[in-house]
């Protein structure tokens, strides 16, 4: 079904359960989508054949109602993103963080790195916080509306530079969170804090896989229509 020289953005276009897979070998398939199969495997030094494989079996586990997101208009689209990423985010980004202080102000004697994970947390929650809101009242309604004026296009330009300075945070969250394996030590809410960093991490690169594999693209081929 999938080759070595397809693009992993595109695997995850025909079965949004590989992004998975790509997430837990750390291959970016939002902002270096474009990379092919092989390439990915190469700089992660894993063999292709075997992540090819994995990449089958997480396709053949895609649930039945998860929808299509190519086959829906530019205004399915939208509520799409809204409904599935930026509502669950905005409920998730206060939580994280203030779990992550908790955990700092508990451990930081035996980890030192809590201090440098807190303050990426809320530099992330910031950010996103400021990116949904932006995109939720300036951009997507003129999406959902179909418009493509000069304000939209600039709006759309600053939410791609938004993209890679959030992957940059998150990347050095996974690194300050030791890949988000807790310490035999750890208690409930130091785990409860690496569990939902990983939810967290795996949701933004899903929304941002999706803005920019299929909202943007479909935007500069289409003119929103």
């Amino acid at each position: 079904m999938f080759t070595r020289s397809q693009a992993v953005a595109d695997v995850v276009l025909s079965s949004p359960g590989c992004a998975q897979v790509f997430q837990r070998y750390r291959i970016d398939f939002c902002c270096r989508g474009e990379q092919t199969v092989e390439a990915a495997a190469q700089r992660r030094r894993l063999d292709v054949d075997a992540l090819l494989l994995e990449l089958e079996v997480a396709a053949k586990e895609r649930t039945a109602d998860a929808p299509d997101v190519r086959q829906l208009s530019m205004r399915e689209v939208v509520a799409f993103t809204v409904s599935h990423h930026h509502e669950p985010l905005l409920r998730t980004l206060p939580l994280v963080a203030a779990l992550a202080t908790k955990v700092r102000s508990v451990h930081s004697a035996h980890a030192p790195g809590l201090l440098r994970l807190e303050a990426r947390v809320e530099e992330l929650a910031a950010s996103l916080r400021a990116h949904l809101w932006d995109e939720a009242t300036q951009l997507f309604p003129s999406l959902a509306e179909g418009k493509l004026d000069a304000q939209v296009q600039t709006l759309l330009q600053a939410s791609i530079s938004d993209h890679l300075s959030v992957v940059g945070l998150l990347e050095e969250i996974r690194a300050s969170a030791d890949d988000f394996v807790a310490p035999e030590w750890a208690c409930t809410s130091f785990r409860a804090l690496y569990s939902q960093l990983q939810w967290l991490e795996h949701d933004v690169f899903a929304l941002i896989h999706l803005e920019n594999y299929v909202l943007w693209p479909r935007l500069a081929a289409t003119g929103a229509s």
